[in-house]
């Protein structure tokens, strides 16, 4: 039976309404609600599991290139990133759970045209869409949540989501493996697997997802959204495609850099004058809010940045099946379970979050650095427990700054706020991807030339013109195969290395932020609170 409270009637007389109706919801609502929201997580950590596991195989079988396997990957975080904060706007305005259920399907739409992809080049058109999806589902679902639960009771459910996210991360590349293993099958269902859970997440949103609508008038920011998409894609595929389609010092780098700073200056200058602006700059006058940002952007760029390759330097470097590739995997979603739980129960029971952020961010610089020490001959063993070190950290550094923002900023911002987070915490990534794909492409080709230098001269030869790389991986003499191997796993270290650099950054931030007391009032109750505060204040102003 639904709770409801009570209200004064126009009369004066008490009124029932439903509790979601007033911002407050029942532990079994919230359990209903969360079971849709969950899958539909699992859905969008599924989809990039799956396929970056497979991606060694996917670009082999369609003849890419090292920069193809980059671009897969980096056109799907370019869109989710582009469009994250266009979602949390949207959020403030509109009906999350209709967003939600849009969100899924433009995924459904993505995944489906990807599965059918004849060329590299197709795949990553469909790859964008796809990634549209994606970034309205990991904004969505963490703004639902705090309009739901308030942040001082919400480490108790995140044990849930901490699952969901390990069952995925461990079940996507084990399906991912045996989907390319299994010959009648193969790597498109990749992209397949995702949709009938899709599906069933549209439904059960529609049960059992019940959160007020404000009616309010709307101004949508549509000019600050054009500047901002074209902003950041022109930087980022500056950074992607810069030192290999195109040298760094040259036109299309004044293009794409002038272009992407006059974008990016033109939104600053929107979001100052917009009614409703995608990106609030009054967030950033918020220490707790800018720090949590840059260190969202370092996590990004060391998580996203290498982690991505990983998969890669398994199975190119170390010779594994792509479902063997997925089992070593295990030890970091170990961790990341582990220590996402445990620290959630611990901020719900005494209400102290900064410390798991500290501890988290400085195993995270830690890891990395036990990483960078890897090549093609490294012990499995020790590698799994750098892996699971890395997973402790991140596990407890990533929602919680998620928390820490949500906590401090004013409930109409919650929106903006959360999908700010995610918006910087992506475009690390992309830019993580994309920079270190491109370190370790360039480290790939120094030691493939440097060891087809030393090769007796009809191995040389066999090498052709000796520009080779992942894509000669198929067809090269086993020789050359070797070396390749080699090289991709020499050159792995120096992007951990890098990673590690980059993820000291978040443990500086994060030392600089103020904890601030959680909240035990939901996302929707501090905004009836606040919407009630300011009339009185304006009469007794007046």
């Amino acid at each position: 039976m639904t709770r409801t409270v009570d209200r004064p009637g126009p009369q004066g007389t008490a009124v029932q309404a439903p509790v979601e109706q007033q911002g407050r919801m029942t532990q079994r609502q919230i359990l209903s609600a969360l079971s849709g929201m969950m899958l539909a997580m699992f859905v969008a950590f599924l989809s990039s599991t799956v396929v970056s596991n497979a991606l060694p195989t996917i670009i082999t079988e369609l003849r890419g290139s090292q920069g193809h396997y980059t671009w897969v990957v980096t056109a799907t975080l370019l869109s989710s990133t582009a469009s994250t904060p266009i979602w949390g706007k949207l959020s403030d305005l509109f009906s999350k759970k209709l967003l939600l259920q849009l969100s899924i399907i433009v995924f459904i739409v993505g995944s489906m045209l990807a599965g059918l992809a004849q060329s590299v080049e197709t795949l990553i058109a469909w790859r964008v869409l796809q990634g549209l999806g994606l970034g309205g589902l990991q904004a969505l679902v963490q703004i639902a949540m705090a309009a739901m639960i308030s942040p001082r009771e919400r480490g108790r459910y995140s044990g849930l989501f901490g699952s969901v996210f390990a069952t995925a991360t461990v079940g996507g590349p084990l399906i991912g493996g045996l989907l390319v293993d299994t010959s009648w099958l193969g790597w498109r269902w990749c992209f397949y697997v995702g949709v009938p859970f899709a599906a069933i997440a549209l439904i059960l949103l529609q049960r059992t997802l019940n959160l007020p609508v404000t009616k309010r008038e709307v101004h949508i920011d549509y000019l600050g959204a054009a500047f901002l998409t074209a902003g950041v894609s022109a930087l980022l595929i500056w950074v992607t495609l810069a030192g290999g389609s195109f040298a760094w010092a040259s036109t299309e780098t004044a293009l794409l850099v002038g272009g992407g700073v006059l974008a990016i200056v033109a939104f600053v200058v929107t979001e100052t004058k917009a009614k409703e602006p995608i990106v609030p700059l009054r967030l950033f006058r918020d220490r707790t809010t800018t720090l949590a940002i840059a260190a969202s952007v370092a996590i990004g760029v060391a998580m996203f940045g290498s982690t991505v390759f990983l998969g890669q330097y398994l199975q190119i470097s170390r010779g594994y099946s792509p479902t063997a590739a997925g089992l070593l995997a295990v030890p970091m979603v170990g961790g990341m379970l582990l220590s996402s739980t445990g620290s959630g129960l611990l901020i719900t029971r005494t209400g102290r979050w900064k410390h798991f952020l500290t501890a988290g961010s400085v195993l995270t610089a830690v890891a990395f650095g036990l990483l960078s020490m890897v090549d093609h001959r490294t012990n499995i063993v020790l590698l799994c427990c750098f892996l699971f070190l890395l997973g402790v950290g991140i596990g407890m550094t990533m929602q919680n700054l998620v928390l820490a923002v949500q906590n401090t900023v004013a409930a109409r911002d919650l929106g903006a706020a959360s999908s700010a987070v995610a918006f910087f915490r992506s475009l690390g990534g992309t830019v993580g991807v994309s920079v270190l794909g491109a370190v370790l492409s360039a480290r790939v080709g120094d030691l493939i030339r440097a060891d087809l230098r030393a090769l007796p001269e009809p191995a040389a030869q066999a090498a052709g013109s000796g520009d080779v790389g992942l894509e000669n991986l198929a067809d090269a003499p086993p020789v050359i195969q070797e070396l390749i191997r080699a090289a991709y796993g020499d050159a792995t270290g120096r992007i951990f290395l890098i990673s590690a650099v980059i993820a000291v950054v978040a443990v500086v931030a994060i030392y600089f932020i103020r904890e601030i007391a959680l909240s035990t009032q939901s996302g929707d109750e501090r905004l009836r609170t606040e919407t009630t505060s300011v009339p009185a204040e304006r009469r007794a102003a007046g």
